[in-house]
C-alpha cells in the first residue's frame, strides 16, 4: 500500500510539474483527445448522419465550402424539402453557422468535414483548461482540463456525431475565462478574446450563449463602474491557491493601468464585426438582417414554438406527408407534454437528461459540500448563475445535452471548486477517488438521439462504386420513423454524384426523371429490413400514394388546376358509367386517386354526414367538398 501511495505522489508531482507549464498543459489536454481518437479509427470510425440536425449542419458546411452564403431555389425544390432546411425563398440550413464553419474549414483542408468535428472538441478542451487557469491554481485547471477531455473528449457524441457542443462550449469557456484576467490586467488580448466567445456563442446557441454571458457582463460592466468611481488605481492580485480574484489593492497613482477604454474598444470591435457578418447572412437567408435563420423557419414553416409560454402557429401547408408527421404530430405532442410538464419533455426529464451527461454519479458527489461552498461570496454568485442558466433551459420545449454546451465551463468550475471544497472537508483520498471513478465512466453517446446512419452510408457506398452519376427516390411506409431522415443533399444538387429526392405523385416523379434525365434513376425503402435499393419503375404507383394537398399548389404540378382536375375526372367517369353520376364518398375518392396518383383528403372531415358514409353524392357535390379541403 505505502509503494503504491508513493507511486501516486510521484505522478501527482510529475502532473503539477506540467500544470505549472501553462502553455504546455494546454496543448497537453487539447491534443490528448484528438490523438486517443484518430487511435480508435480503425475500431470506432469516421461517424455516418443520421439526424436531421446532421445534416443541416452539414449543409452549412458544405455551402460554405462551395464559396456561397446560401444556395439558389432549385426547380425541383419540392422534392428535396426536409427538417431543418429551407428550399424557397433559399436553399439553407436554419441553424446558426458555427459548427458549420468549422466542419467547412475540415471538409476545405482535408475533404472531410468530420475532421473539423474532431479538431473543435481538442479546441475546447484547451478552451476550458485555459479558463480554468484564470480561476484556480494551474494544477487544479489542468485537472478540469483531464477530466474534460477523458469524460467528452473521446466517446461522446460531441466527438462522433455532427451536431456541435464542442463549439459552443469552448465560446463559453473563452467569455468566463476571460472574465477573472480582465478584472486582473485588463489588457487588450483578453478583451479580444471575451468578445471572440461572444460571437462563437451568437453563432452558436443564440439563446443559451445569451442567459449565460449575461451575469458575466453584468459583472464586468459592475466592476468596471466600481473602479472608475474609485480615486486610486487598483490591481487585483490572487492569494496563493485562491479560487478567483482577491480583493483588488491600491496601487497607488500607476499611470500604466489600463483604463476602461482599453476592454470596450476590443470587445466592441470583435462584437461588432461579428454583428455585421451576421447581419448580412441573415438577410441573405430570411431577408431581414435582424431576423435569426432559426426564427424564421419556424414562424414559417413549422407549427409548435420553442419556448412552452408561445402559442402554436396554425398549420401550413405541408406537402410531404413525413414532415407533415414530424411538424404537425412529433413536434407538437413534444410541445403539448413540455408545456405539461410530463415525459419526454418535463423538467424533470430535461434535469435527469443535463445531470447525466455533465455530472453523472460521481462529480454529483464532490457537491455534498455545498454548505461549505455557499460560505464563499463568488461560489456563490457562480451558483447562482447556473441556476438561472438552468431556468431558461427549463422554459424549452426541446432539450439535449448540447443545449447547455455554453455552461459547461461554469458547471466544470464549479466541479473543480467542489473537488478543492472536498479535499478540506474530507482529505485527499476522496477527491482521488472521485477523480478517478469520473476518468474512468466517460460519457459514451450523451444522451442525444441514436445517430447511427450506417444503413444510409452503406447505400452511398453501393451507388458511388457503381460509378456515374445517380438519383435515388425514397419511399417511407406510413409507419416510418420521422426522426430516420435519408433525404438530404449537398449544396450544389445538380453536380453532386448521388441526389436523394422524395417520391411524389406520378406526374411531378415523371417531371423530375426528365429534369435529371442524364442519371441512373434508384428507388430505396428505407424501412425494409434490410433497407432495399433497385431500379426505379416510373410506371408503378407510388404506394402509399402521395398524401394531399390543397387544390392550387404550386409544389404538386397535377393538382395546380382545380378546373382541369373536374374537366378530367368528369371525362373519366362519363367514359366508364351513365349519367347521372352518384357515387358515394369512397368512390369518388377511388376516381380521384387513380386520375391524379395523390390520395384523397380524410373522408371523415365532412364529406358524408355522420354515419351515412354510403350516402350518395353528385360530381358537383364531391368537387365543392374536395376545393374547401387543404
Amino acid at each position: 500500500m505505502n509503494g503504491f501511495t508513493t507511486k501516486l505522489r510521484r505522478l501527482e508531482a510529475r502532473f503539477a510539474a506540467l500544470a505549472r507549464q501553462k502553455r504546455l498543459a494546454l496543448l497537453a489536454v487539447g491534443l490528448a483527445p484528438l490523438l486517443l481518437r484518430a487511435l480508435l479509427l480503425p475500431w470506432l470510425p469516421v461517424p455516418s448522419p443520421r439526424v436531421q440536425d446532421e445534416f443541416s449542419h452539414l449543409l452549412v458546411a458544405d455551402t460554405f465550402a462551395h464559396g456561397r452564403l446560401v444556395n439558389p431555389v432549385h426547380p425541383m425544390w419540392a422534392h428535396f424539402e426536409s427538417m431543418h432546411i429551407l428550399v424557397r425563398p433559399v436553399y439553407a440550413s436554419v441553424f446558426p453557422v458555427a459548427q458549420g464553419v468549422v466542419m467547412a474549414a475540415g471538409q476545405v483542408l482535408t475533404g472531410q468535414p468530420w475532421i473539423g468535428v474532431w479538431l473543435s472538441v481538442g479546441f475546447m478542451c484547451a478552451a476550458l483548461c485555459w479558463m480554468l487557469q484564470g480561476w484556480v491554481s494551474p494544477g487544479w485547471a489542468l485537472l478540469g482540463g483531464a477530466l474534460a477531455a477523458a469524460r467528452f473528449g473521446v466517446f461522446s457524441y460531441w466527438m462522433n456525431t455532427y451536431y456541435g457542443g464542442a463549439v459552443a462550449a469552448a465560446g463559453g469557456a473563452l467569455v468566463l475565462g476571460s472574465l477573472p484576467r480582465l478584472l486582473r490586467r485588463r489588457h487588450w488580448r483578453d478583451a479580444a478574446l471575451m468578445g471572440a466567445g461572444l460571437a462563437i456563442l451568437a453563432n452558436s446557441r443564440p439563446y443559451e450563449g445569451a442567459l449565460f454571458t449575461l451575469p458575466i457582463l453584468a459583472a464586468l460592466s459592475w466592476h468596471l463602474r466600481r473602479r472608475a468611481r474609485s480615486p486610486l488605481p487598483t490591481r487585483t492580485v490572487p492569494r496563493r491557491g485562491s479560487d478567483a480574484l482577491s480583493e483588488p489593492r491600491p496601487l497607488g497613482s500607476d499611470r500604466r493601468t489600463p483604463r476602461a477604454l482599453s476592454i470596450l474598444a476590443p470587445l466592441l470591435l470583435v462584437v461588432g464585426a461579428s454583428a455585421l457578418l451576421m447581419g448580412v447572412y441573415f438577410a441573405r437567408v430570411s431577408g431581414s438582417p435582424f431576423r435569426l435563420p432559426y426564427s424564421f423557419y419556424r414562424s414559417t414553416f413549422t407549427m409548435a414554438p420553442h419556448f412552452i409560454w408561445q402559442s402554436p402557429r396554425p398549420e401550413p401547408v405541408y406537402h410531404q406527408r413525413v414532415l407533415r408527421e414530424f411538424h404537425a404530430r412529433w413536434e407538437m405532442a413534444c410541445y403539448a407534454a413540455a408545456r405539461a410538464n410530463r415525459s419526454p419533455n418535463g423538467i424533470r426529464d430535461k434535469a435527469k437528461a443535463y445531470w447525466r451527461f455533465y455530472l453523472g454519479p460521481f462529480l454529483s458527489i464532490p457537491f455534498l459540500t455545498i454548505p461549505w461552498l455557499c460560505r464563499r461570496l463568488r461560489t456563490r454568485l457562480l451558483l447562482l448563475a447556473g441556476i438561472l442558466f438552468s431556468l431558461g433551459l427549463a422554459v424549452e420545449v426541446w432539450h439535449a445535452p448540447h443545449y447547455a454546451a455554453p455552461a459547461m465551463g461554469l458547471c466544470l468550475l464549479l466541479v473543480i471548486q467542489a473537488l478543492r471544497q472536498l479535499r478540506q472537508t474530507a482529505g485527499a483520498f476522496a477527491v482521488r477517488a472521485v477523480v478517478l471513478a469520473a476518468l474512468l465512466t466517460p460519457v459514451v453517446g450523451g444522451g442525444a438521439a441514436d445517430s447511427d446512419g450506417t444503413l444510409r452510408a452503406r447505400v452511398l457506398r453501393e451507388l458511388a462504386a457503381k460509378g456515374g452519376r445517380h438519383l435515388v427516390l425514397v419511399r417511407y411506409r406510413l409507419t416510418h420513423d420521422t426522426g430516420d431522415e435519408w433525404v438530404y443533399n449537398a449544396a450544389d444538387i445538380d453536380h453532386a454524384p448521388i441526389v436523394w429526392a422524395r417520391e411524389m405523385d406520378p406526374t411531378s416523379n415523371r417531371a423530375l426523371l426528365r429534369y435529371f434525365q442524364d442519371r441512373q434513376v434508384w428507388l430505396v425503402q428505407p424501412d425494409l429490413k434490410p433497407p432495399m435499393l433497385s431500379h426505379y419503375d416510373p410506371s408503378q404507383p407510388p404506394d402509399p400514394p402521395f398524401r394531399f394537398v390543397k387544390l392550387g399548389s404550386d409544389a404538386v404540378e397535377v393538382l395546380r388546376s382545380p378546373q382541369d382536375i373536374r374537366r378530367k375526372m368528369l371525362q373519366k367517369v362519363t367514359a366508364e358509367y351513365p349519367p347521372p353520376h352518384r357515387f358515394g364518398c369512397d368512390q369518388w375518392a377511388y376516381f380521384f386517386t387513380e386520375l391524379t396518383g395523390v390520395e384523397s383528403p380524410d373522408l371523415s372531415h365532412g364529406c358524408f354526414p355522420p354515419g351515412q358514409r354510403g350516402k350518395l353524392l353528385t360530381f358537383e357535390d364531391w368537387s365543392a367538398w374536395l376545393e374547401q379541403q387543404r
